[in-house]
């Protein structure tokens, strides 16, 4: 059985929009300390940067299992452990889809370096571990090889921007992911999965099991209509009009725009949104039990929208939370 990514690729207006701040960036701004973070909403969204006085998520790996990533971006390069890539069976997890890099950026791309974006942990590192190929699909096999291998390797969070939906969902109930991510948990990693892009209710986890599952809300706050939703204990995040890093070279997502930077649609972006936040509280040596009862227990939901599960992530609630 094969397992897609969970992004959207946003329309041609995306495109012109990366390369209008692109050219932006060449034309003196990049004085700014990241001259494209004035269009990342989604950090101001979830409070990020207000709780980066009390963590920026130092000394904490968050492995991105997915199509690996630019190895050498600007905005990422510097950020990365050594990881591995399933597909080719090697240790160089280049992507040549997009979708990892794009996710990666989101988690922990440079923050007041000058140059792009600013990531959500600042102060955390990236393990790529490609399990999926260059047309962003891959089998459980691989998936599960993934999991296993960055929770074996010392990754603190692992993100699984990953989509699970009907075959695929009646699968993993009873399935190895299950099995792989209680034993990410078991050796102390959190494990953050993206809930899936049909906007369909569904369960795509066996109960029980250790995972935090996010879906995508957009600007208002507001479930987003392609947002998959009714995973137990669900919490949501920013993820329409993510802005964020993507190959400096062609592949599937930057066939029309090589600029390194882009938006994209979809519970893939958000997802990393919420490793970010997780990787924070790593810094502050809770548990991975303790991280997820703290992103949780502080998510906001005023208008008790079912979609958004137990509501949007609050980065500054989180990091200000008791240990529980």
């Amino acid at each position: 059985m094969r397992t897609r990514t969970c992004s959207r690729t946003r329309t041609p207006f995306a495109v012109a929009l990366a390369a209008v701040l692109l050219a932006a960036t060449a034309c003196g701004e990049d004085s700014k300390p990241d001259p494209m973070r004035d269009k990342q909403w989604a950090l101001d969204a979830l409070k990020l940067p207000e709780a980066w006085d009390k963590a920026k998520g130092d000394d904490t790996v968050i492995a991105v299992v997915d199509t690996g990533i630019d190895l050498d971006h600007p905005d990422l390069k510097g950020r990365l452990v050594a990881g591995h890539d399933f597909v080719d069976g090697d240790d160089e997890p280049k992507d040549m889809n997009g979708h990892g890099t794009h996710v990666s950026g989101i988690a922990v791309a440079h923050t007041d370096n000058g140059t792009g974006i600013a990531g959500g942990a600042p102060g955390a590192k990236i393990m790529p571990v490609r399990v999926l190929g260059a047309g962003g699909s891959g089998d459980n096999a691989d998936i599960t090889k993934g999991i296993v291998w960055a929770a074996d390797h010392g990754a603190d969070v692992i993100n699984l921007s990953l989509g699970e939906s009907g075959l695929m969902a009646r699968l993993l109930k009873g399935g190895t992911l299950n099995d792989a991510i209680t034993h990410a948990h078991d050796k102390g990693a959190v494990v953050v999965a993206a809930a899936g892009n049909e906007g369909t209710a569904l369960r795509p986890y066996k109960v029980g099991t250790p995972v935090l599952v996010v879906g995508a809300s957009d600007r208002d706050g507001k479930p987003a209509d392609f947002s998959n939703f009714g995973a137990q204990q669900a919490v949501s995040a920013p993820g329409v009009g993510i802005l964020s890093t993507l190959p400096t070279y062609k592949t599937r997502e930057t066939l029309k725009n090589d600029s390194g930077y882009g938006e994209l649609d979809g519970t893939s972006m958000a997802a990393p949104y919420v490793s970010a936040v997780a990787a924070l509280l790593h810094q502050q040596d809770r548990t991975p039990d303790q991280i997820m009862t703290a992103i949780r227990s502080t998510a906001k939901n005023p208008d008790k929208l079912a979609k958004l599960g137990l509501g949007i992530v609050d980065a500054k609630a989180a990091t200000a939370s008791a240990k529980e």
